[in-house]
């Protein structure tokens, strides 16, 4: 679980994209930007997710929010995963870990009764002045777009 709050400053981001380019937060300065963290690409949950955000990017984005996933996947796995659903928006390679420490999904997480370290699943909800608004942790995979607009 996060030790981020709503109304705290979100950590600034300094990663790279699915092309290996920088991404920073405050690039994003004067947007919304709806951050979401996600365990692992072209995985089924993960895969709904991103399909669902992608299915409603216009609207989104008429909302005046920039979507931006993060995982700890390579970059040359993000590019598979966004053509291979023709993903709308970027995704950001945290192989270090750096982002997911940052904002405290990182941690412990159990299936099938098997413990292992991993991304928790948690969405934040990032006003234009890089201030945390909103955390979504219980994401719903198939509905997150409408589980982010009807806050």
């Amino acid at each position: 679980m996060t030790h981020l709050k709503i109304g705290d400053d979100a950590p600034e981001i300094n990663s790279i994209d699915e092309n290996g380019e920088k991404i920073t937060l405050s690039q994003f300065k004067g947007k919304k930007v709806i951050l979401y963290f996600y365990p692992k690409d072209m995985t089924p949950g993960c895969t709904a997710q991103a399909c669902n955000l992608t299915e409603n990017y216009q609207e989104l984005q008429l909302q005046g929010y920039e979507v931006l996933g993060v995982s700890c996947d390579s970059v040359a796995k993000h590019q598979k995963f966004i053509e291979k659903y023709n993903l709308s928006f970027s995704l950001i390679s945290d192989e270090q870990k750096k982002v997911v420490q940052d904002y405290g999904v990182w941690g412990m997480k159990k299936f099938m009764g098997r413990e292992y370290m991993g991304i928790n699943r948690t969405t934040f909800l990032i006003d234009e002045k890089g201030v945390i608004n909103d955390i979504i942790t219980k994401v719903d995979t198939k509905q997150h777009t409408n589980q982010i607009l009807n806050r």
